[in-house]
Order: C-alpha cells, then sequence, then structure tokens
C-alpha cells in the first residue's frame, strides 16, 4: 500500500520543528527514523496531514557524558549506540541491548528517540530505559520538560507526550563501575520484536555477597517494567545458583502476561524465568569480570 496523501517538511532546526508541530497541531507527526512510522504510513494505519521529517537535526545526535550522566540526543542511531566507545563504557547493557536490534539496516536508520516514542512493550530501549530509570527531556514551543522513563509510557504505543512535543534526549545515569549486566530475549525469528526481553544489572559487596539487584522485563505488559524487588530478598545474600533459581521464580510470580492462543500466559511465564535465570547469571559473570 502507499501513503495517504501529506504536505512534507523538512525542518532546519530544532525551533523550526517545533514551530511547525505547534502551527499543524493534531494533524501533523514527526519522522525520525521511520523504520515504526514508516510502515503504519504505508498501512494507512497512521494518516498525517504534515510529516515533519527531523533527520536534519544534526544537534540531536549526540552521545556525551557529564557528570554521571550519559546523554545521548533523541536522533542518535541505534548502531550507533550499540558501537559507540562511550556508550560502552558508560553503560554497556545499553550497547548490548541496541545491538540486538532487527538487522543491521534497522539499527542503521531507527533511533533512539523513535523507539522510545513508538513505546512497543517488547523494545528493547523503553524496557533497559526504565530499568536504568533514564529521563526523557521532551522539548515543546512552550520550553523543555523531563521525566522519568516509568512514568512516559503508559501503554502500548502511547506515551506522555503531547503534542507539538518531541523527544530531545534521553539521560541514563553511568552504570556503577562494579555493576554487572545481563540481556536477554526471545523472538521467534532473528530480529523479530522479542516475545520477551529481560535486563539486569547485579552488584556485589567487597564480601562478594548481593548489595544491588535490579530487573525489569519487557513483553509481559502494555509497557516494560522493573520488578519490585524488596531489598531483603536478596541484600546481603549469596549469589548461588539456587539464590539465582528464587529470584527467577519470585520474578515470574509477579507477573501477569496476557493469555491467547498463539502464546498461552504460561509459557510467556516459563520463558520469563528462564531469561531471568540467564540474565542474572550473565550480570553475575559480567561483575565477576569487572572485579577481575
Amino acid at each position: 500500500m502507499k501513503p495517504a496523501s501529506f504536505d512534507y517538511h523538512r525542518p532546519q532546526t530544532v525551533e523550526d520543528a517545533l514551530g511547525l508541530l505547534a502551527r499543524f497541531g493534531e494533524t501533523a507527526k514527526p519522522i525520525a527514523g521511520g523504520q515504526s512510522l514508516g510502515p503504519m504510513l504505508n498501512m494507512r494505519l497512521a494518516r498525517p496531514r504534515h510529516l515533519v521529517d527531523l533527520n536534519d537535526l544534526v544537534e540531536l545526535d549526540f552521545v556525551r557524558v557529564v557528570d554521571g550522566v550519559l546523554e545521548l540526543g533523541a536522533m542518535t542511531r541505534h548502531q550507533r549506540v550499540a558501537t559507540s566507545a562511550e556508550v560502552r563504557r558508560a553503560h554497556p547493557l545499553l550497547a548490548a541491548a541496541a545491538a540486538t536490534i532487527g538487522h543491521y539496516p534497522i539499527r542503521q536508520r531507527g533511533t533512539l528517540g523513535g523507539s522510545l516514542v513508538h513505546a512497543d512493550p517488547a523494545a528493547q530501549m523503553p524496557l533497559i530505559a526504565v530499568l536504568a530509570n533514564a529521563r526523557i527531556v521532551i522539548g515543546g514551543v512552550g520550553g523543555m520538560r523531563e521525566i522519568a522513563a516509568c512514568d512516559f509510557f503508559q501503554s502500548v504505543m502511547t506515551v506522555d507526550l503531547r503534542a507539538g512535543e518531541i523527544v530531545t534526549s534521553v539521560r541514563f545515569p553511568v552504570l556503577a563501575p562494579n555493576a554487572g549486566w545481563g540481556f536477554r530475549l526471545f523472538s521467534r525469528r532473528h530480529g523479530d520484536f522479542a516475545m520477551v526481553a529481560v535486563a539486569a544489572t547485579l552488584a556485589l559487596a567487597d564480601d562478594g555477597r548481593v548489595a544491588d539487584l535490579k530487573v525489569a522485563v519487557g513483553g509481559v505488559a502494555s509497557v516494560p517494567f522493573r520488578i519490585d524487588l524488596d531489598a531483603s530478598v536478596f541484600a546481603g545474600a549469596t549469589p548461588t545458583a539456587s539464590w539465582i533459581e528464587e529470584i527467577s521464580a519470585h520474578v515470574a510470580e509477579r507477573i501477569a502476561p496476557e493469555d491467547n492462543a498463539l502464546v498461552p500466559a504460561e509459557y510467556r511465564r516459563e520463558l520469563t524465568e528462564a531469561l531471568v535465570r540467564d540474565g542474572i547469571k550473565d550480570a553475575l559473570r559480567n561483575t565477576q569480570v569487572e572485579a577481575a
């Protein structure tokens, strides 16, 4: 199919882009990498009267680390997130997750901001943003605002973004040097969105006991979310195989996946438990590598 007709705009600055979006209101739609919106236009699931192309906004394509925060511009391509030495140093989990997005051509075109705004519940970037407690920076003609990732995602493909606003950057706290990380996903075919995706970070104290553990899950609810792990579940524990089994079961009990004919809820729950187990093992292994 072909898209419905629209007027095409290609602003050269963020200010111009925000002006166009404010001028045309609900009838306008911004487009970045086009990896999600493009198919929606072709299938006429989206029919904006004005398409505002953000691809000349080079000021939104950056990676920088300032005062313990890794900030990436919204127009940063997935391939750059995956391969940037600065991202790998500051947040290797983010780089590793970006490297699993789709296929190489998709990573070359797709953008961090586009992925967050599209808000697929199984997508990698929203999951890592929620796990890391990232902050989403949003611009509009009225000024800038910042919101926690867990509040930004509201439902399937629904985010806290008002008409005329765009995401301008995302701020990730730099991963602690003693934190290991793990990322696991399962999809039917390579490059597909995950059926379930899991991300974890784990830090050990000097005596080898668990000092901190964070786990987030995508693909099992309308938005990715961080599992509420009471510190008593892990604090001071020795990270043995049986402890990892206990945590994995604990997480699986706390999700309520949708039940449907294609993917029964129980299957998704068992899959989650297995991915959490492997993700924590990876995080523990990375922690020990970092410590070594």
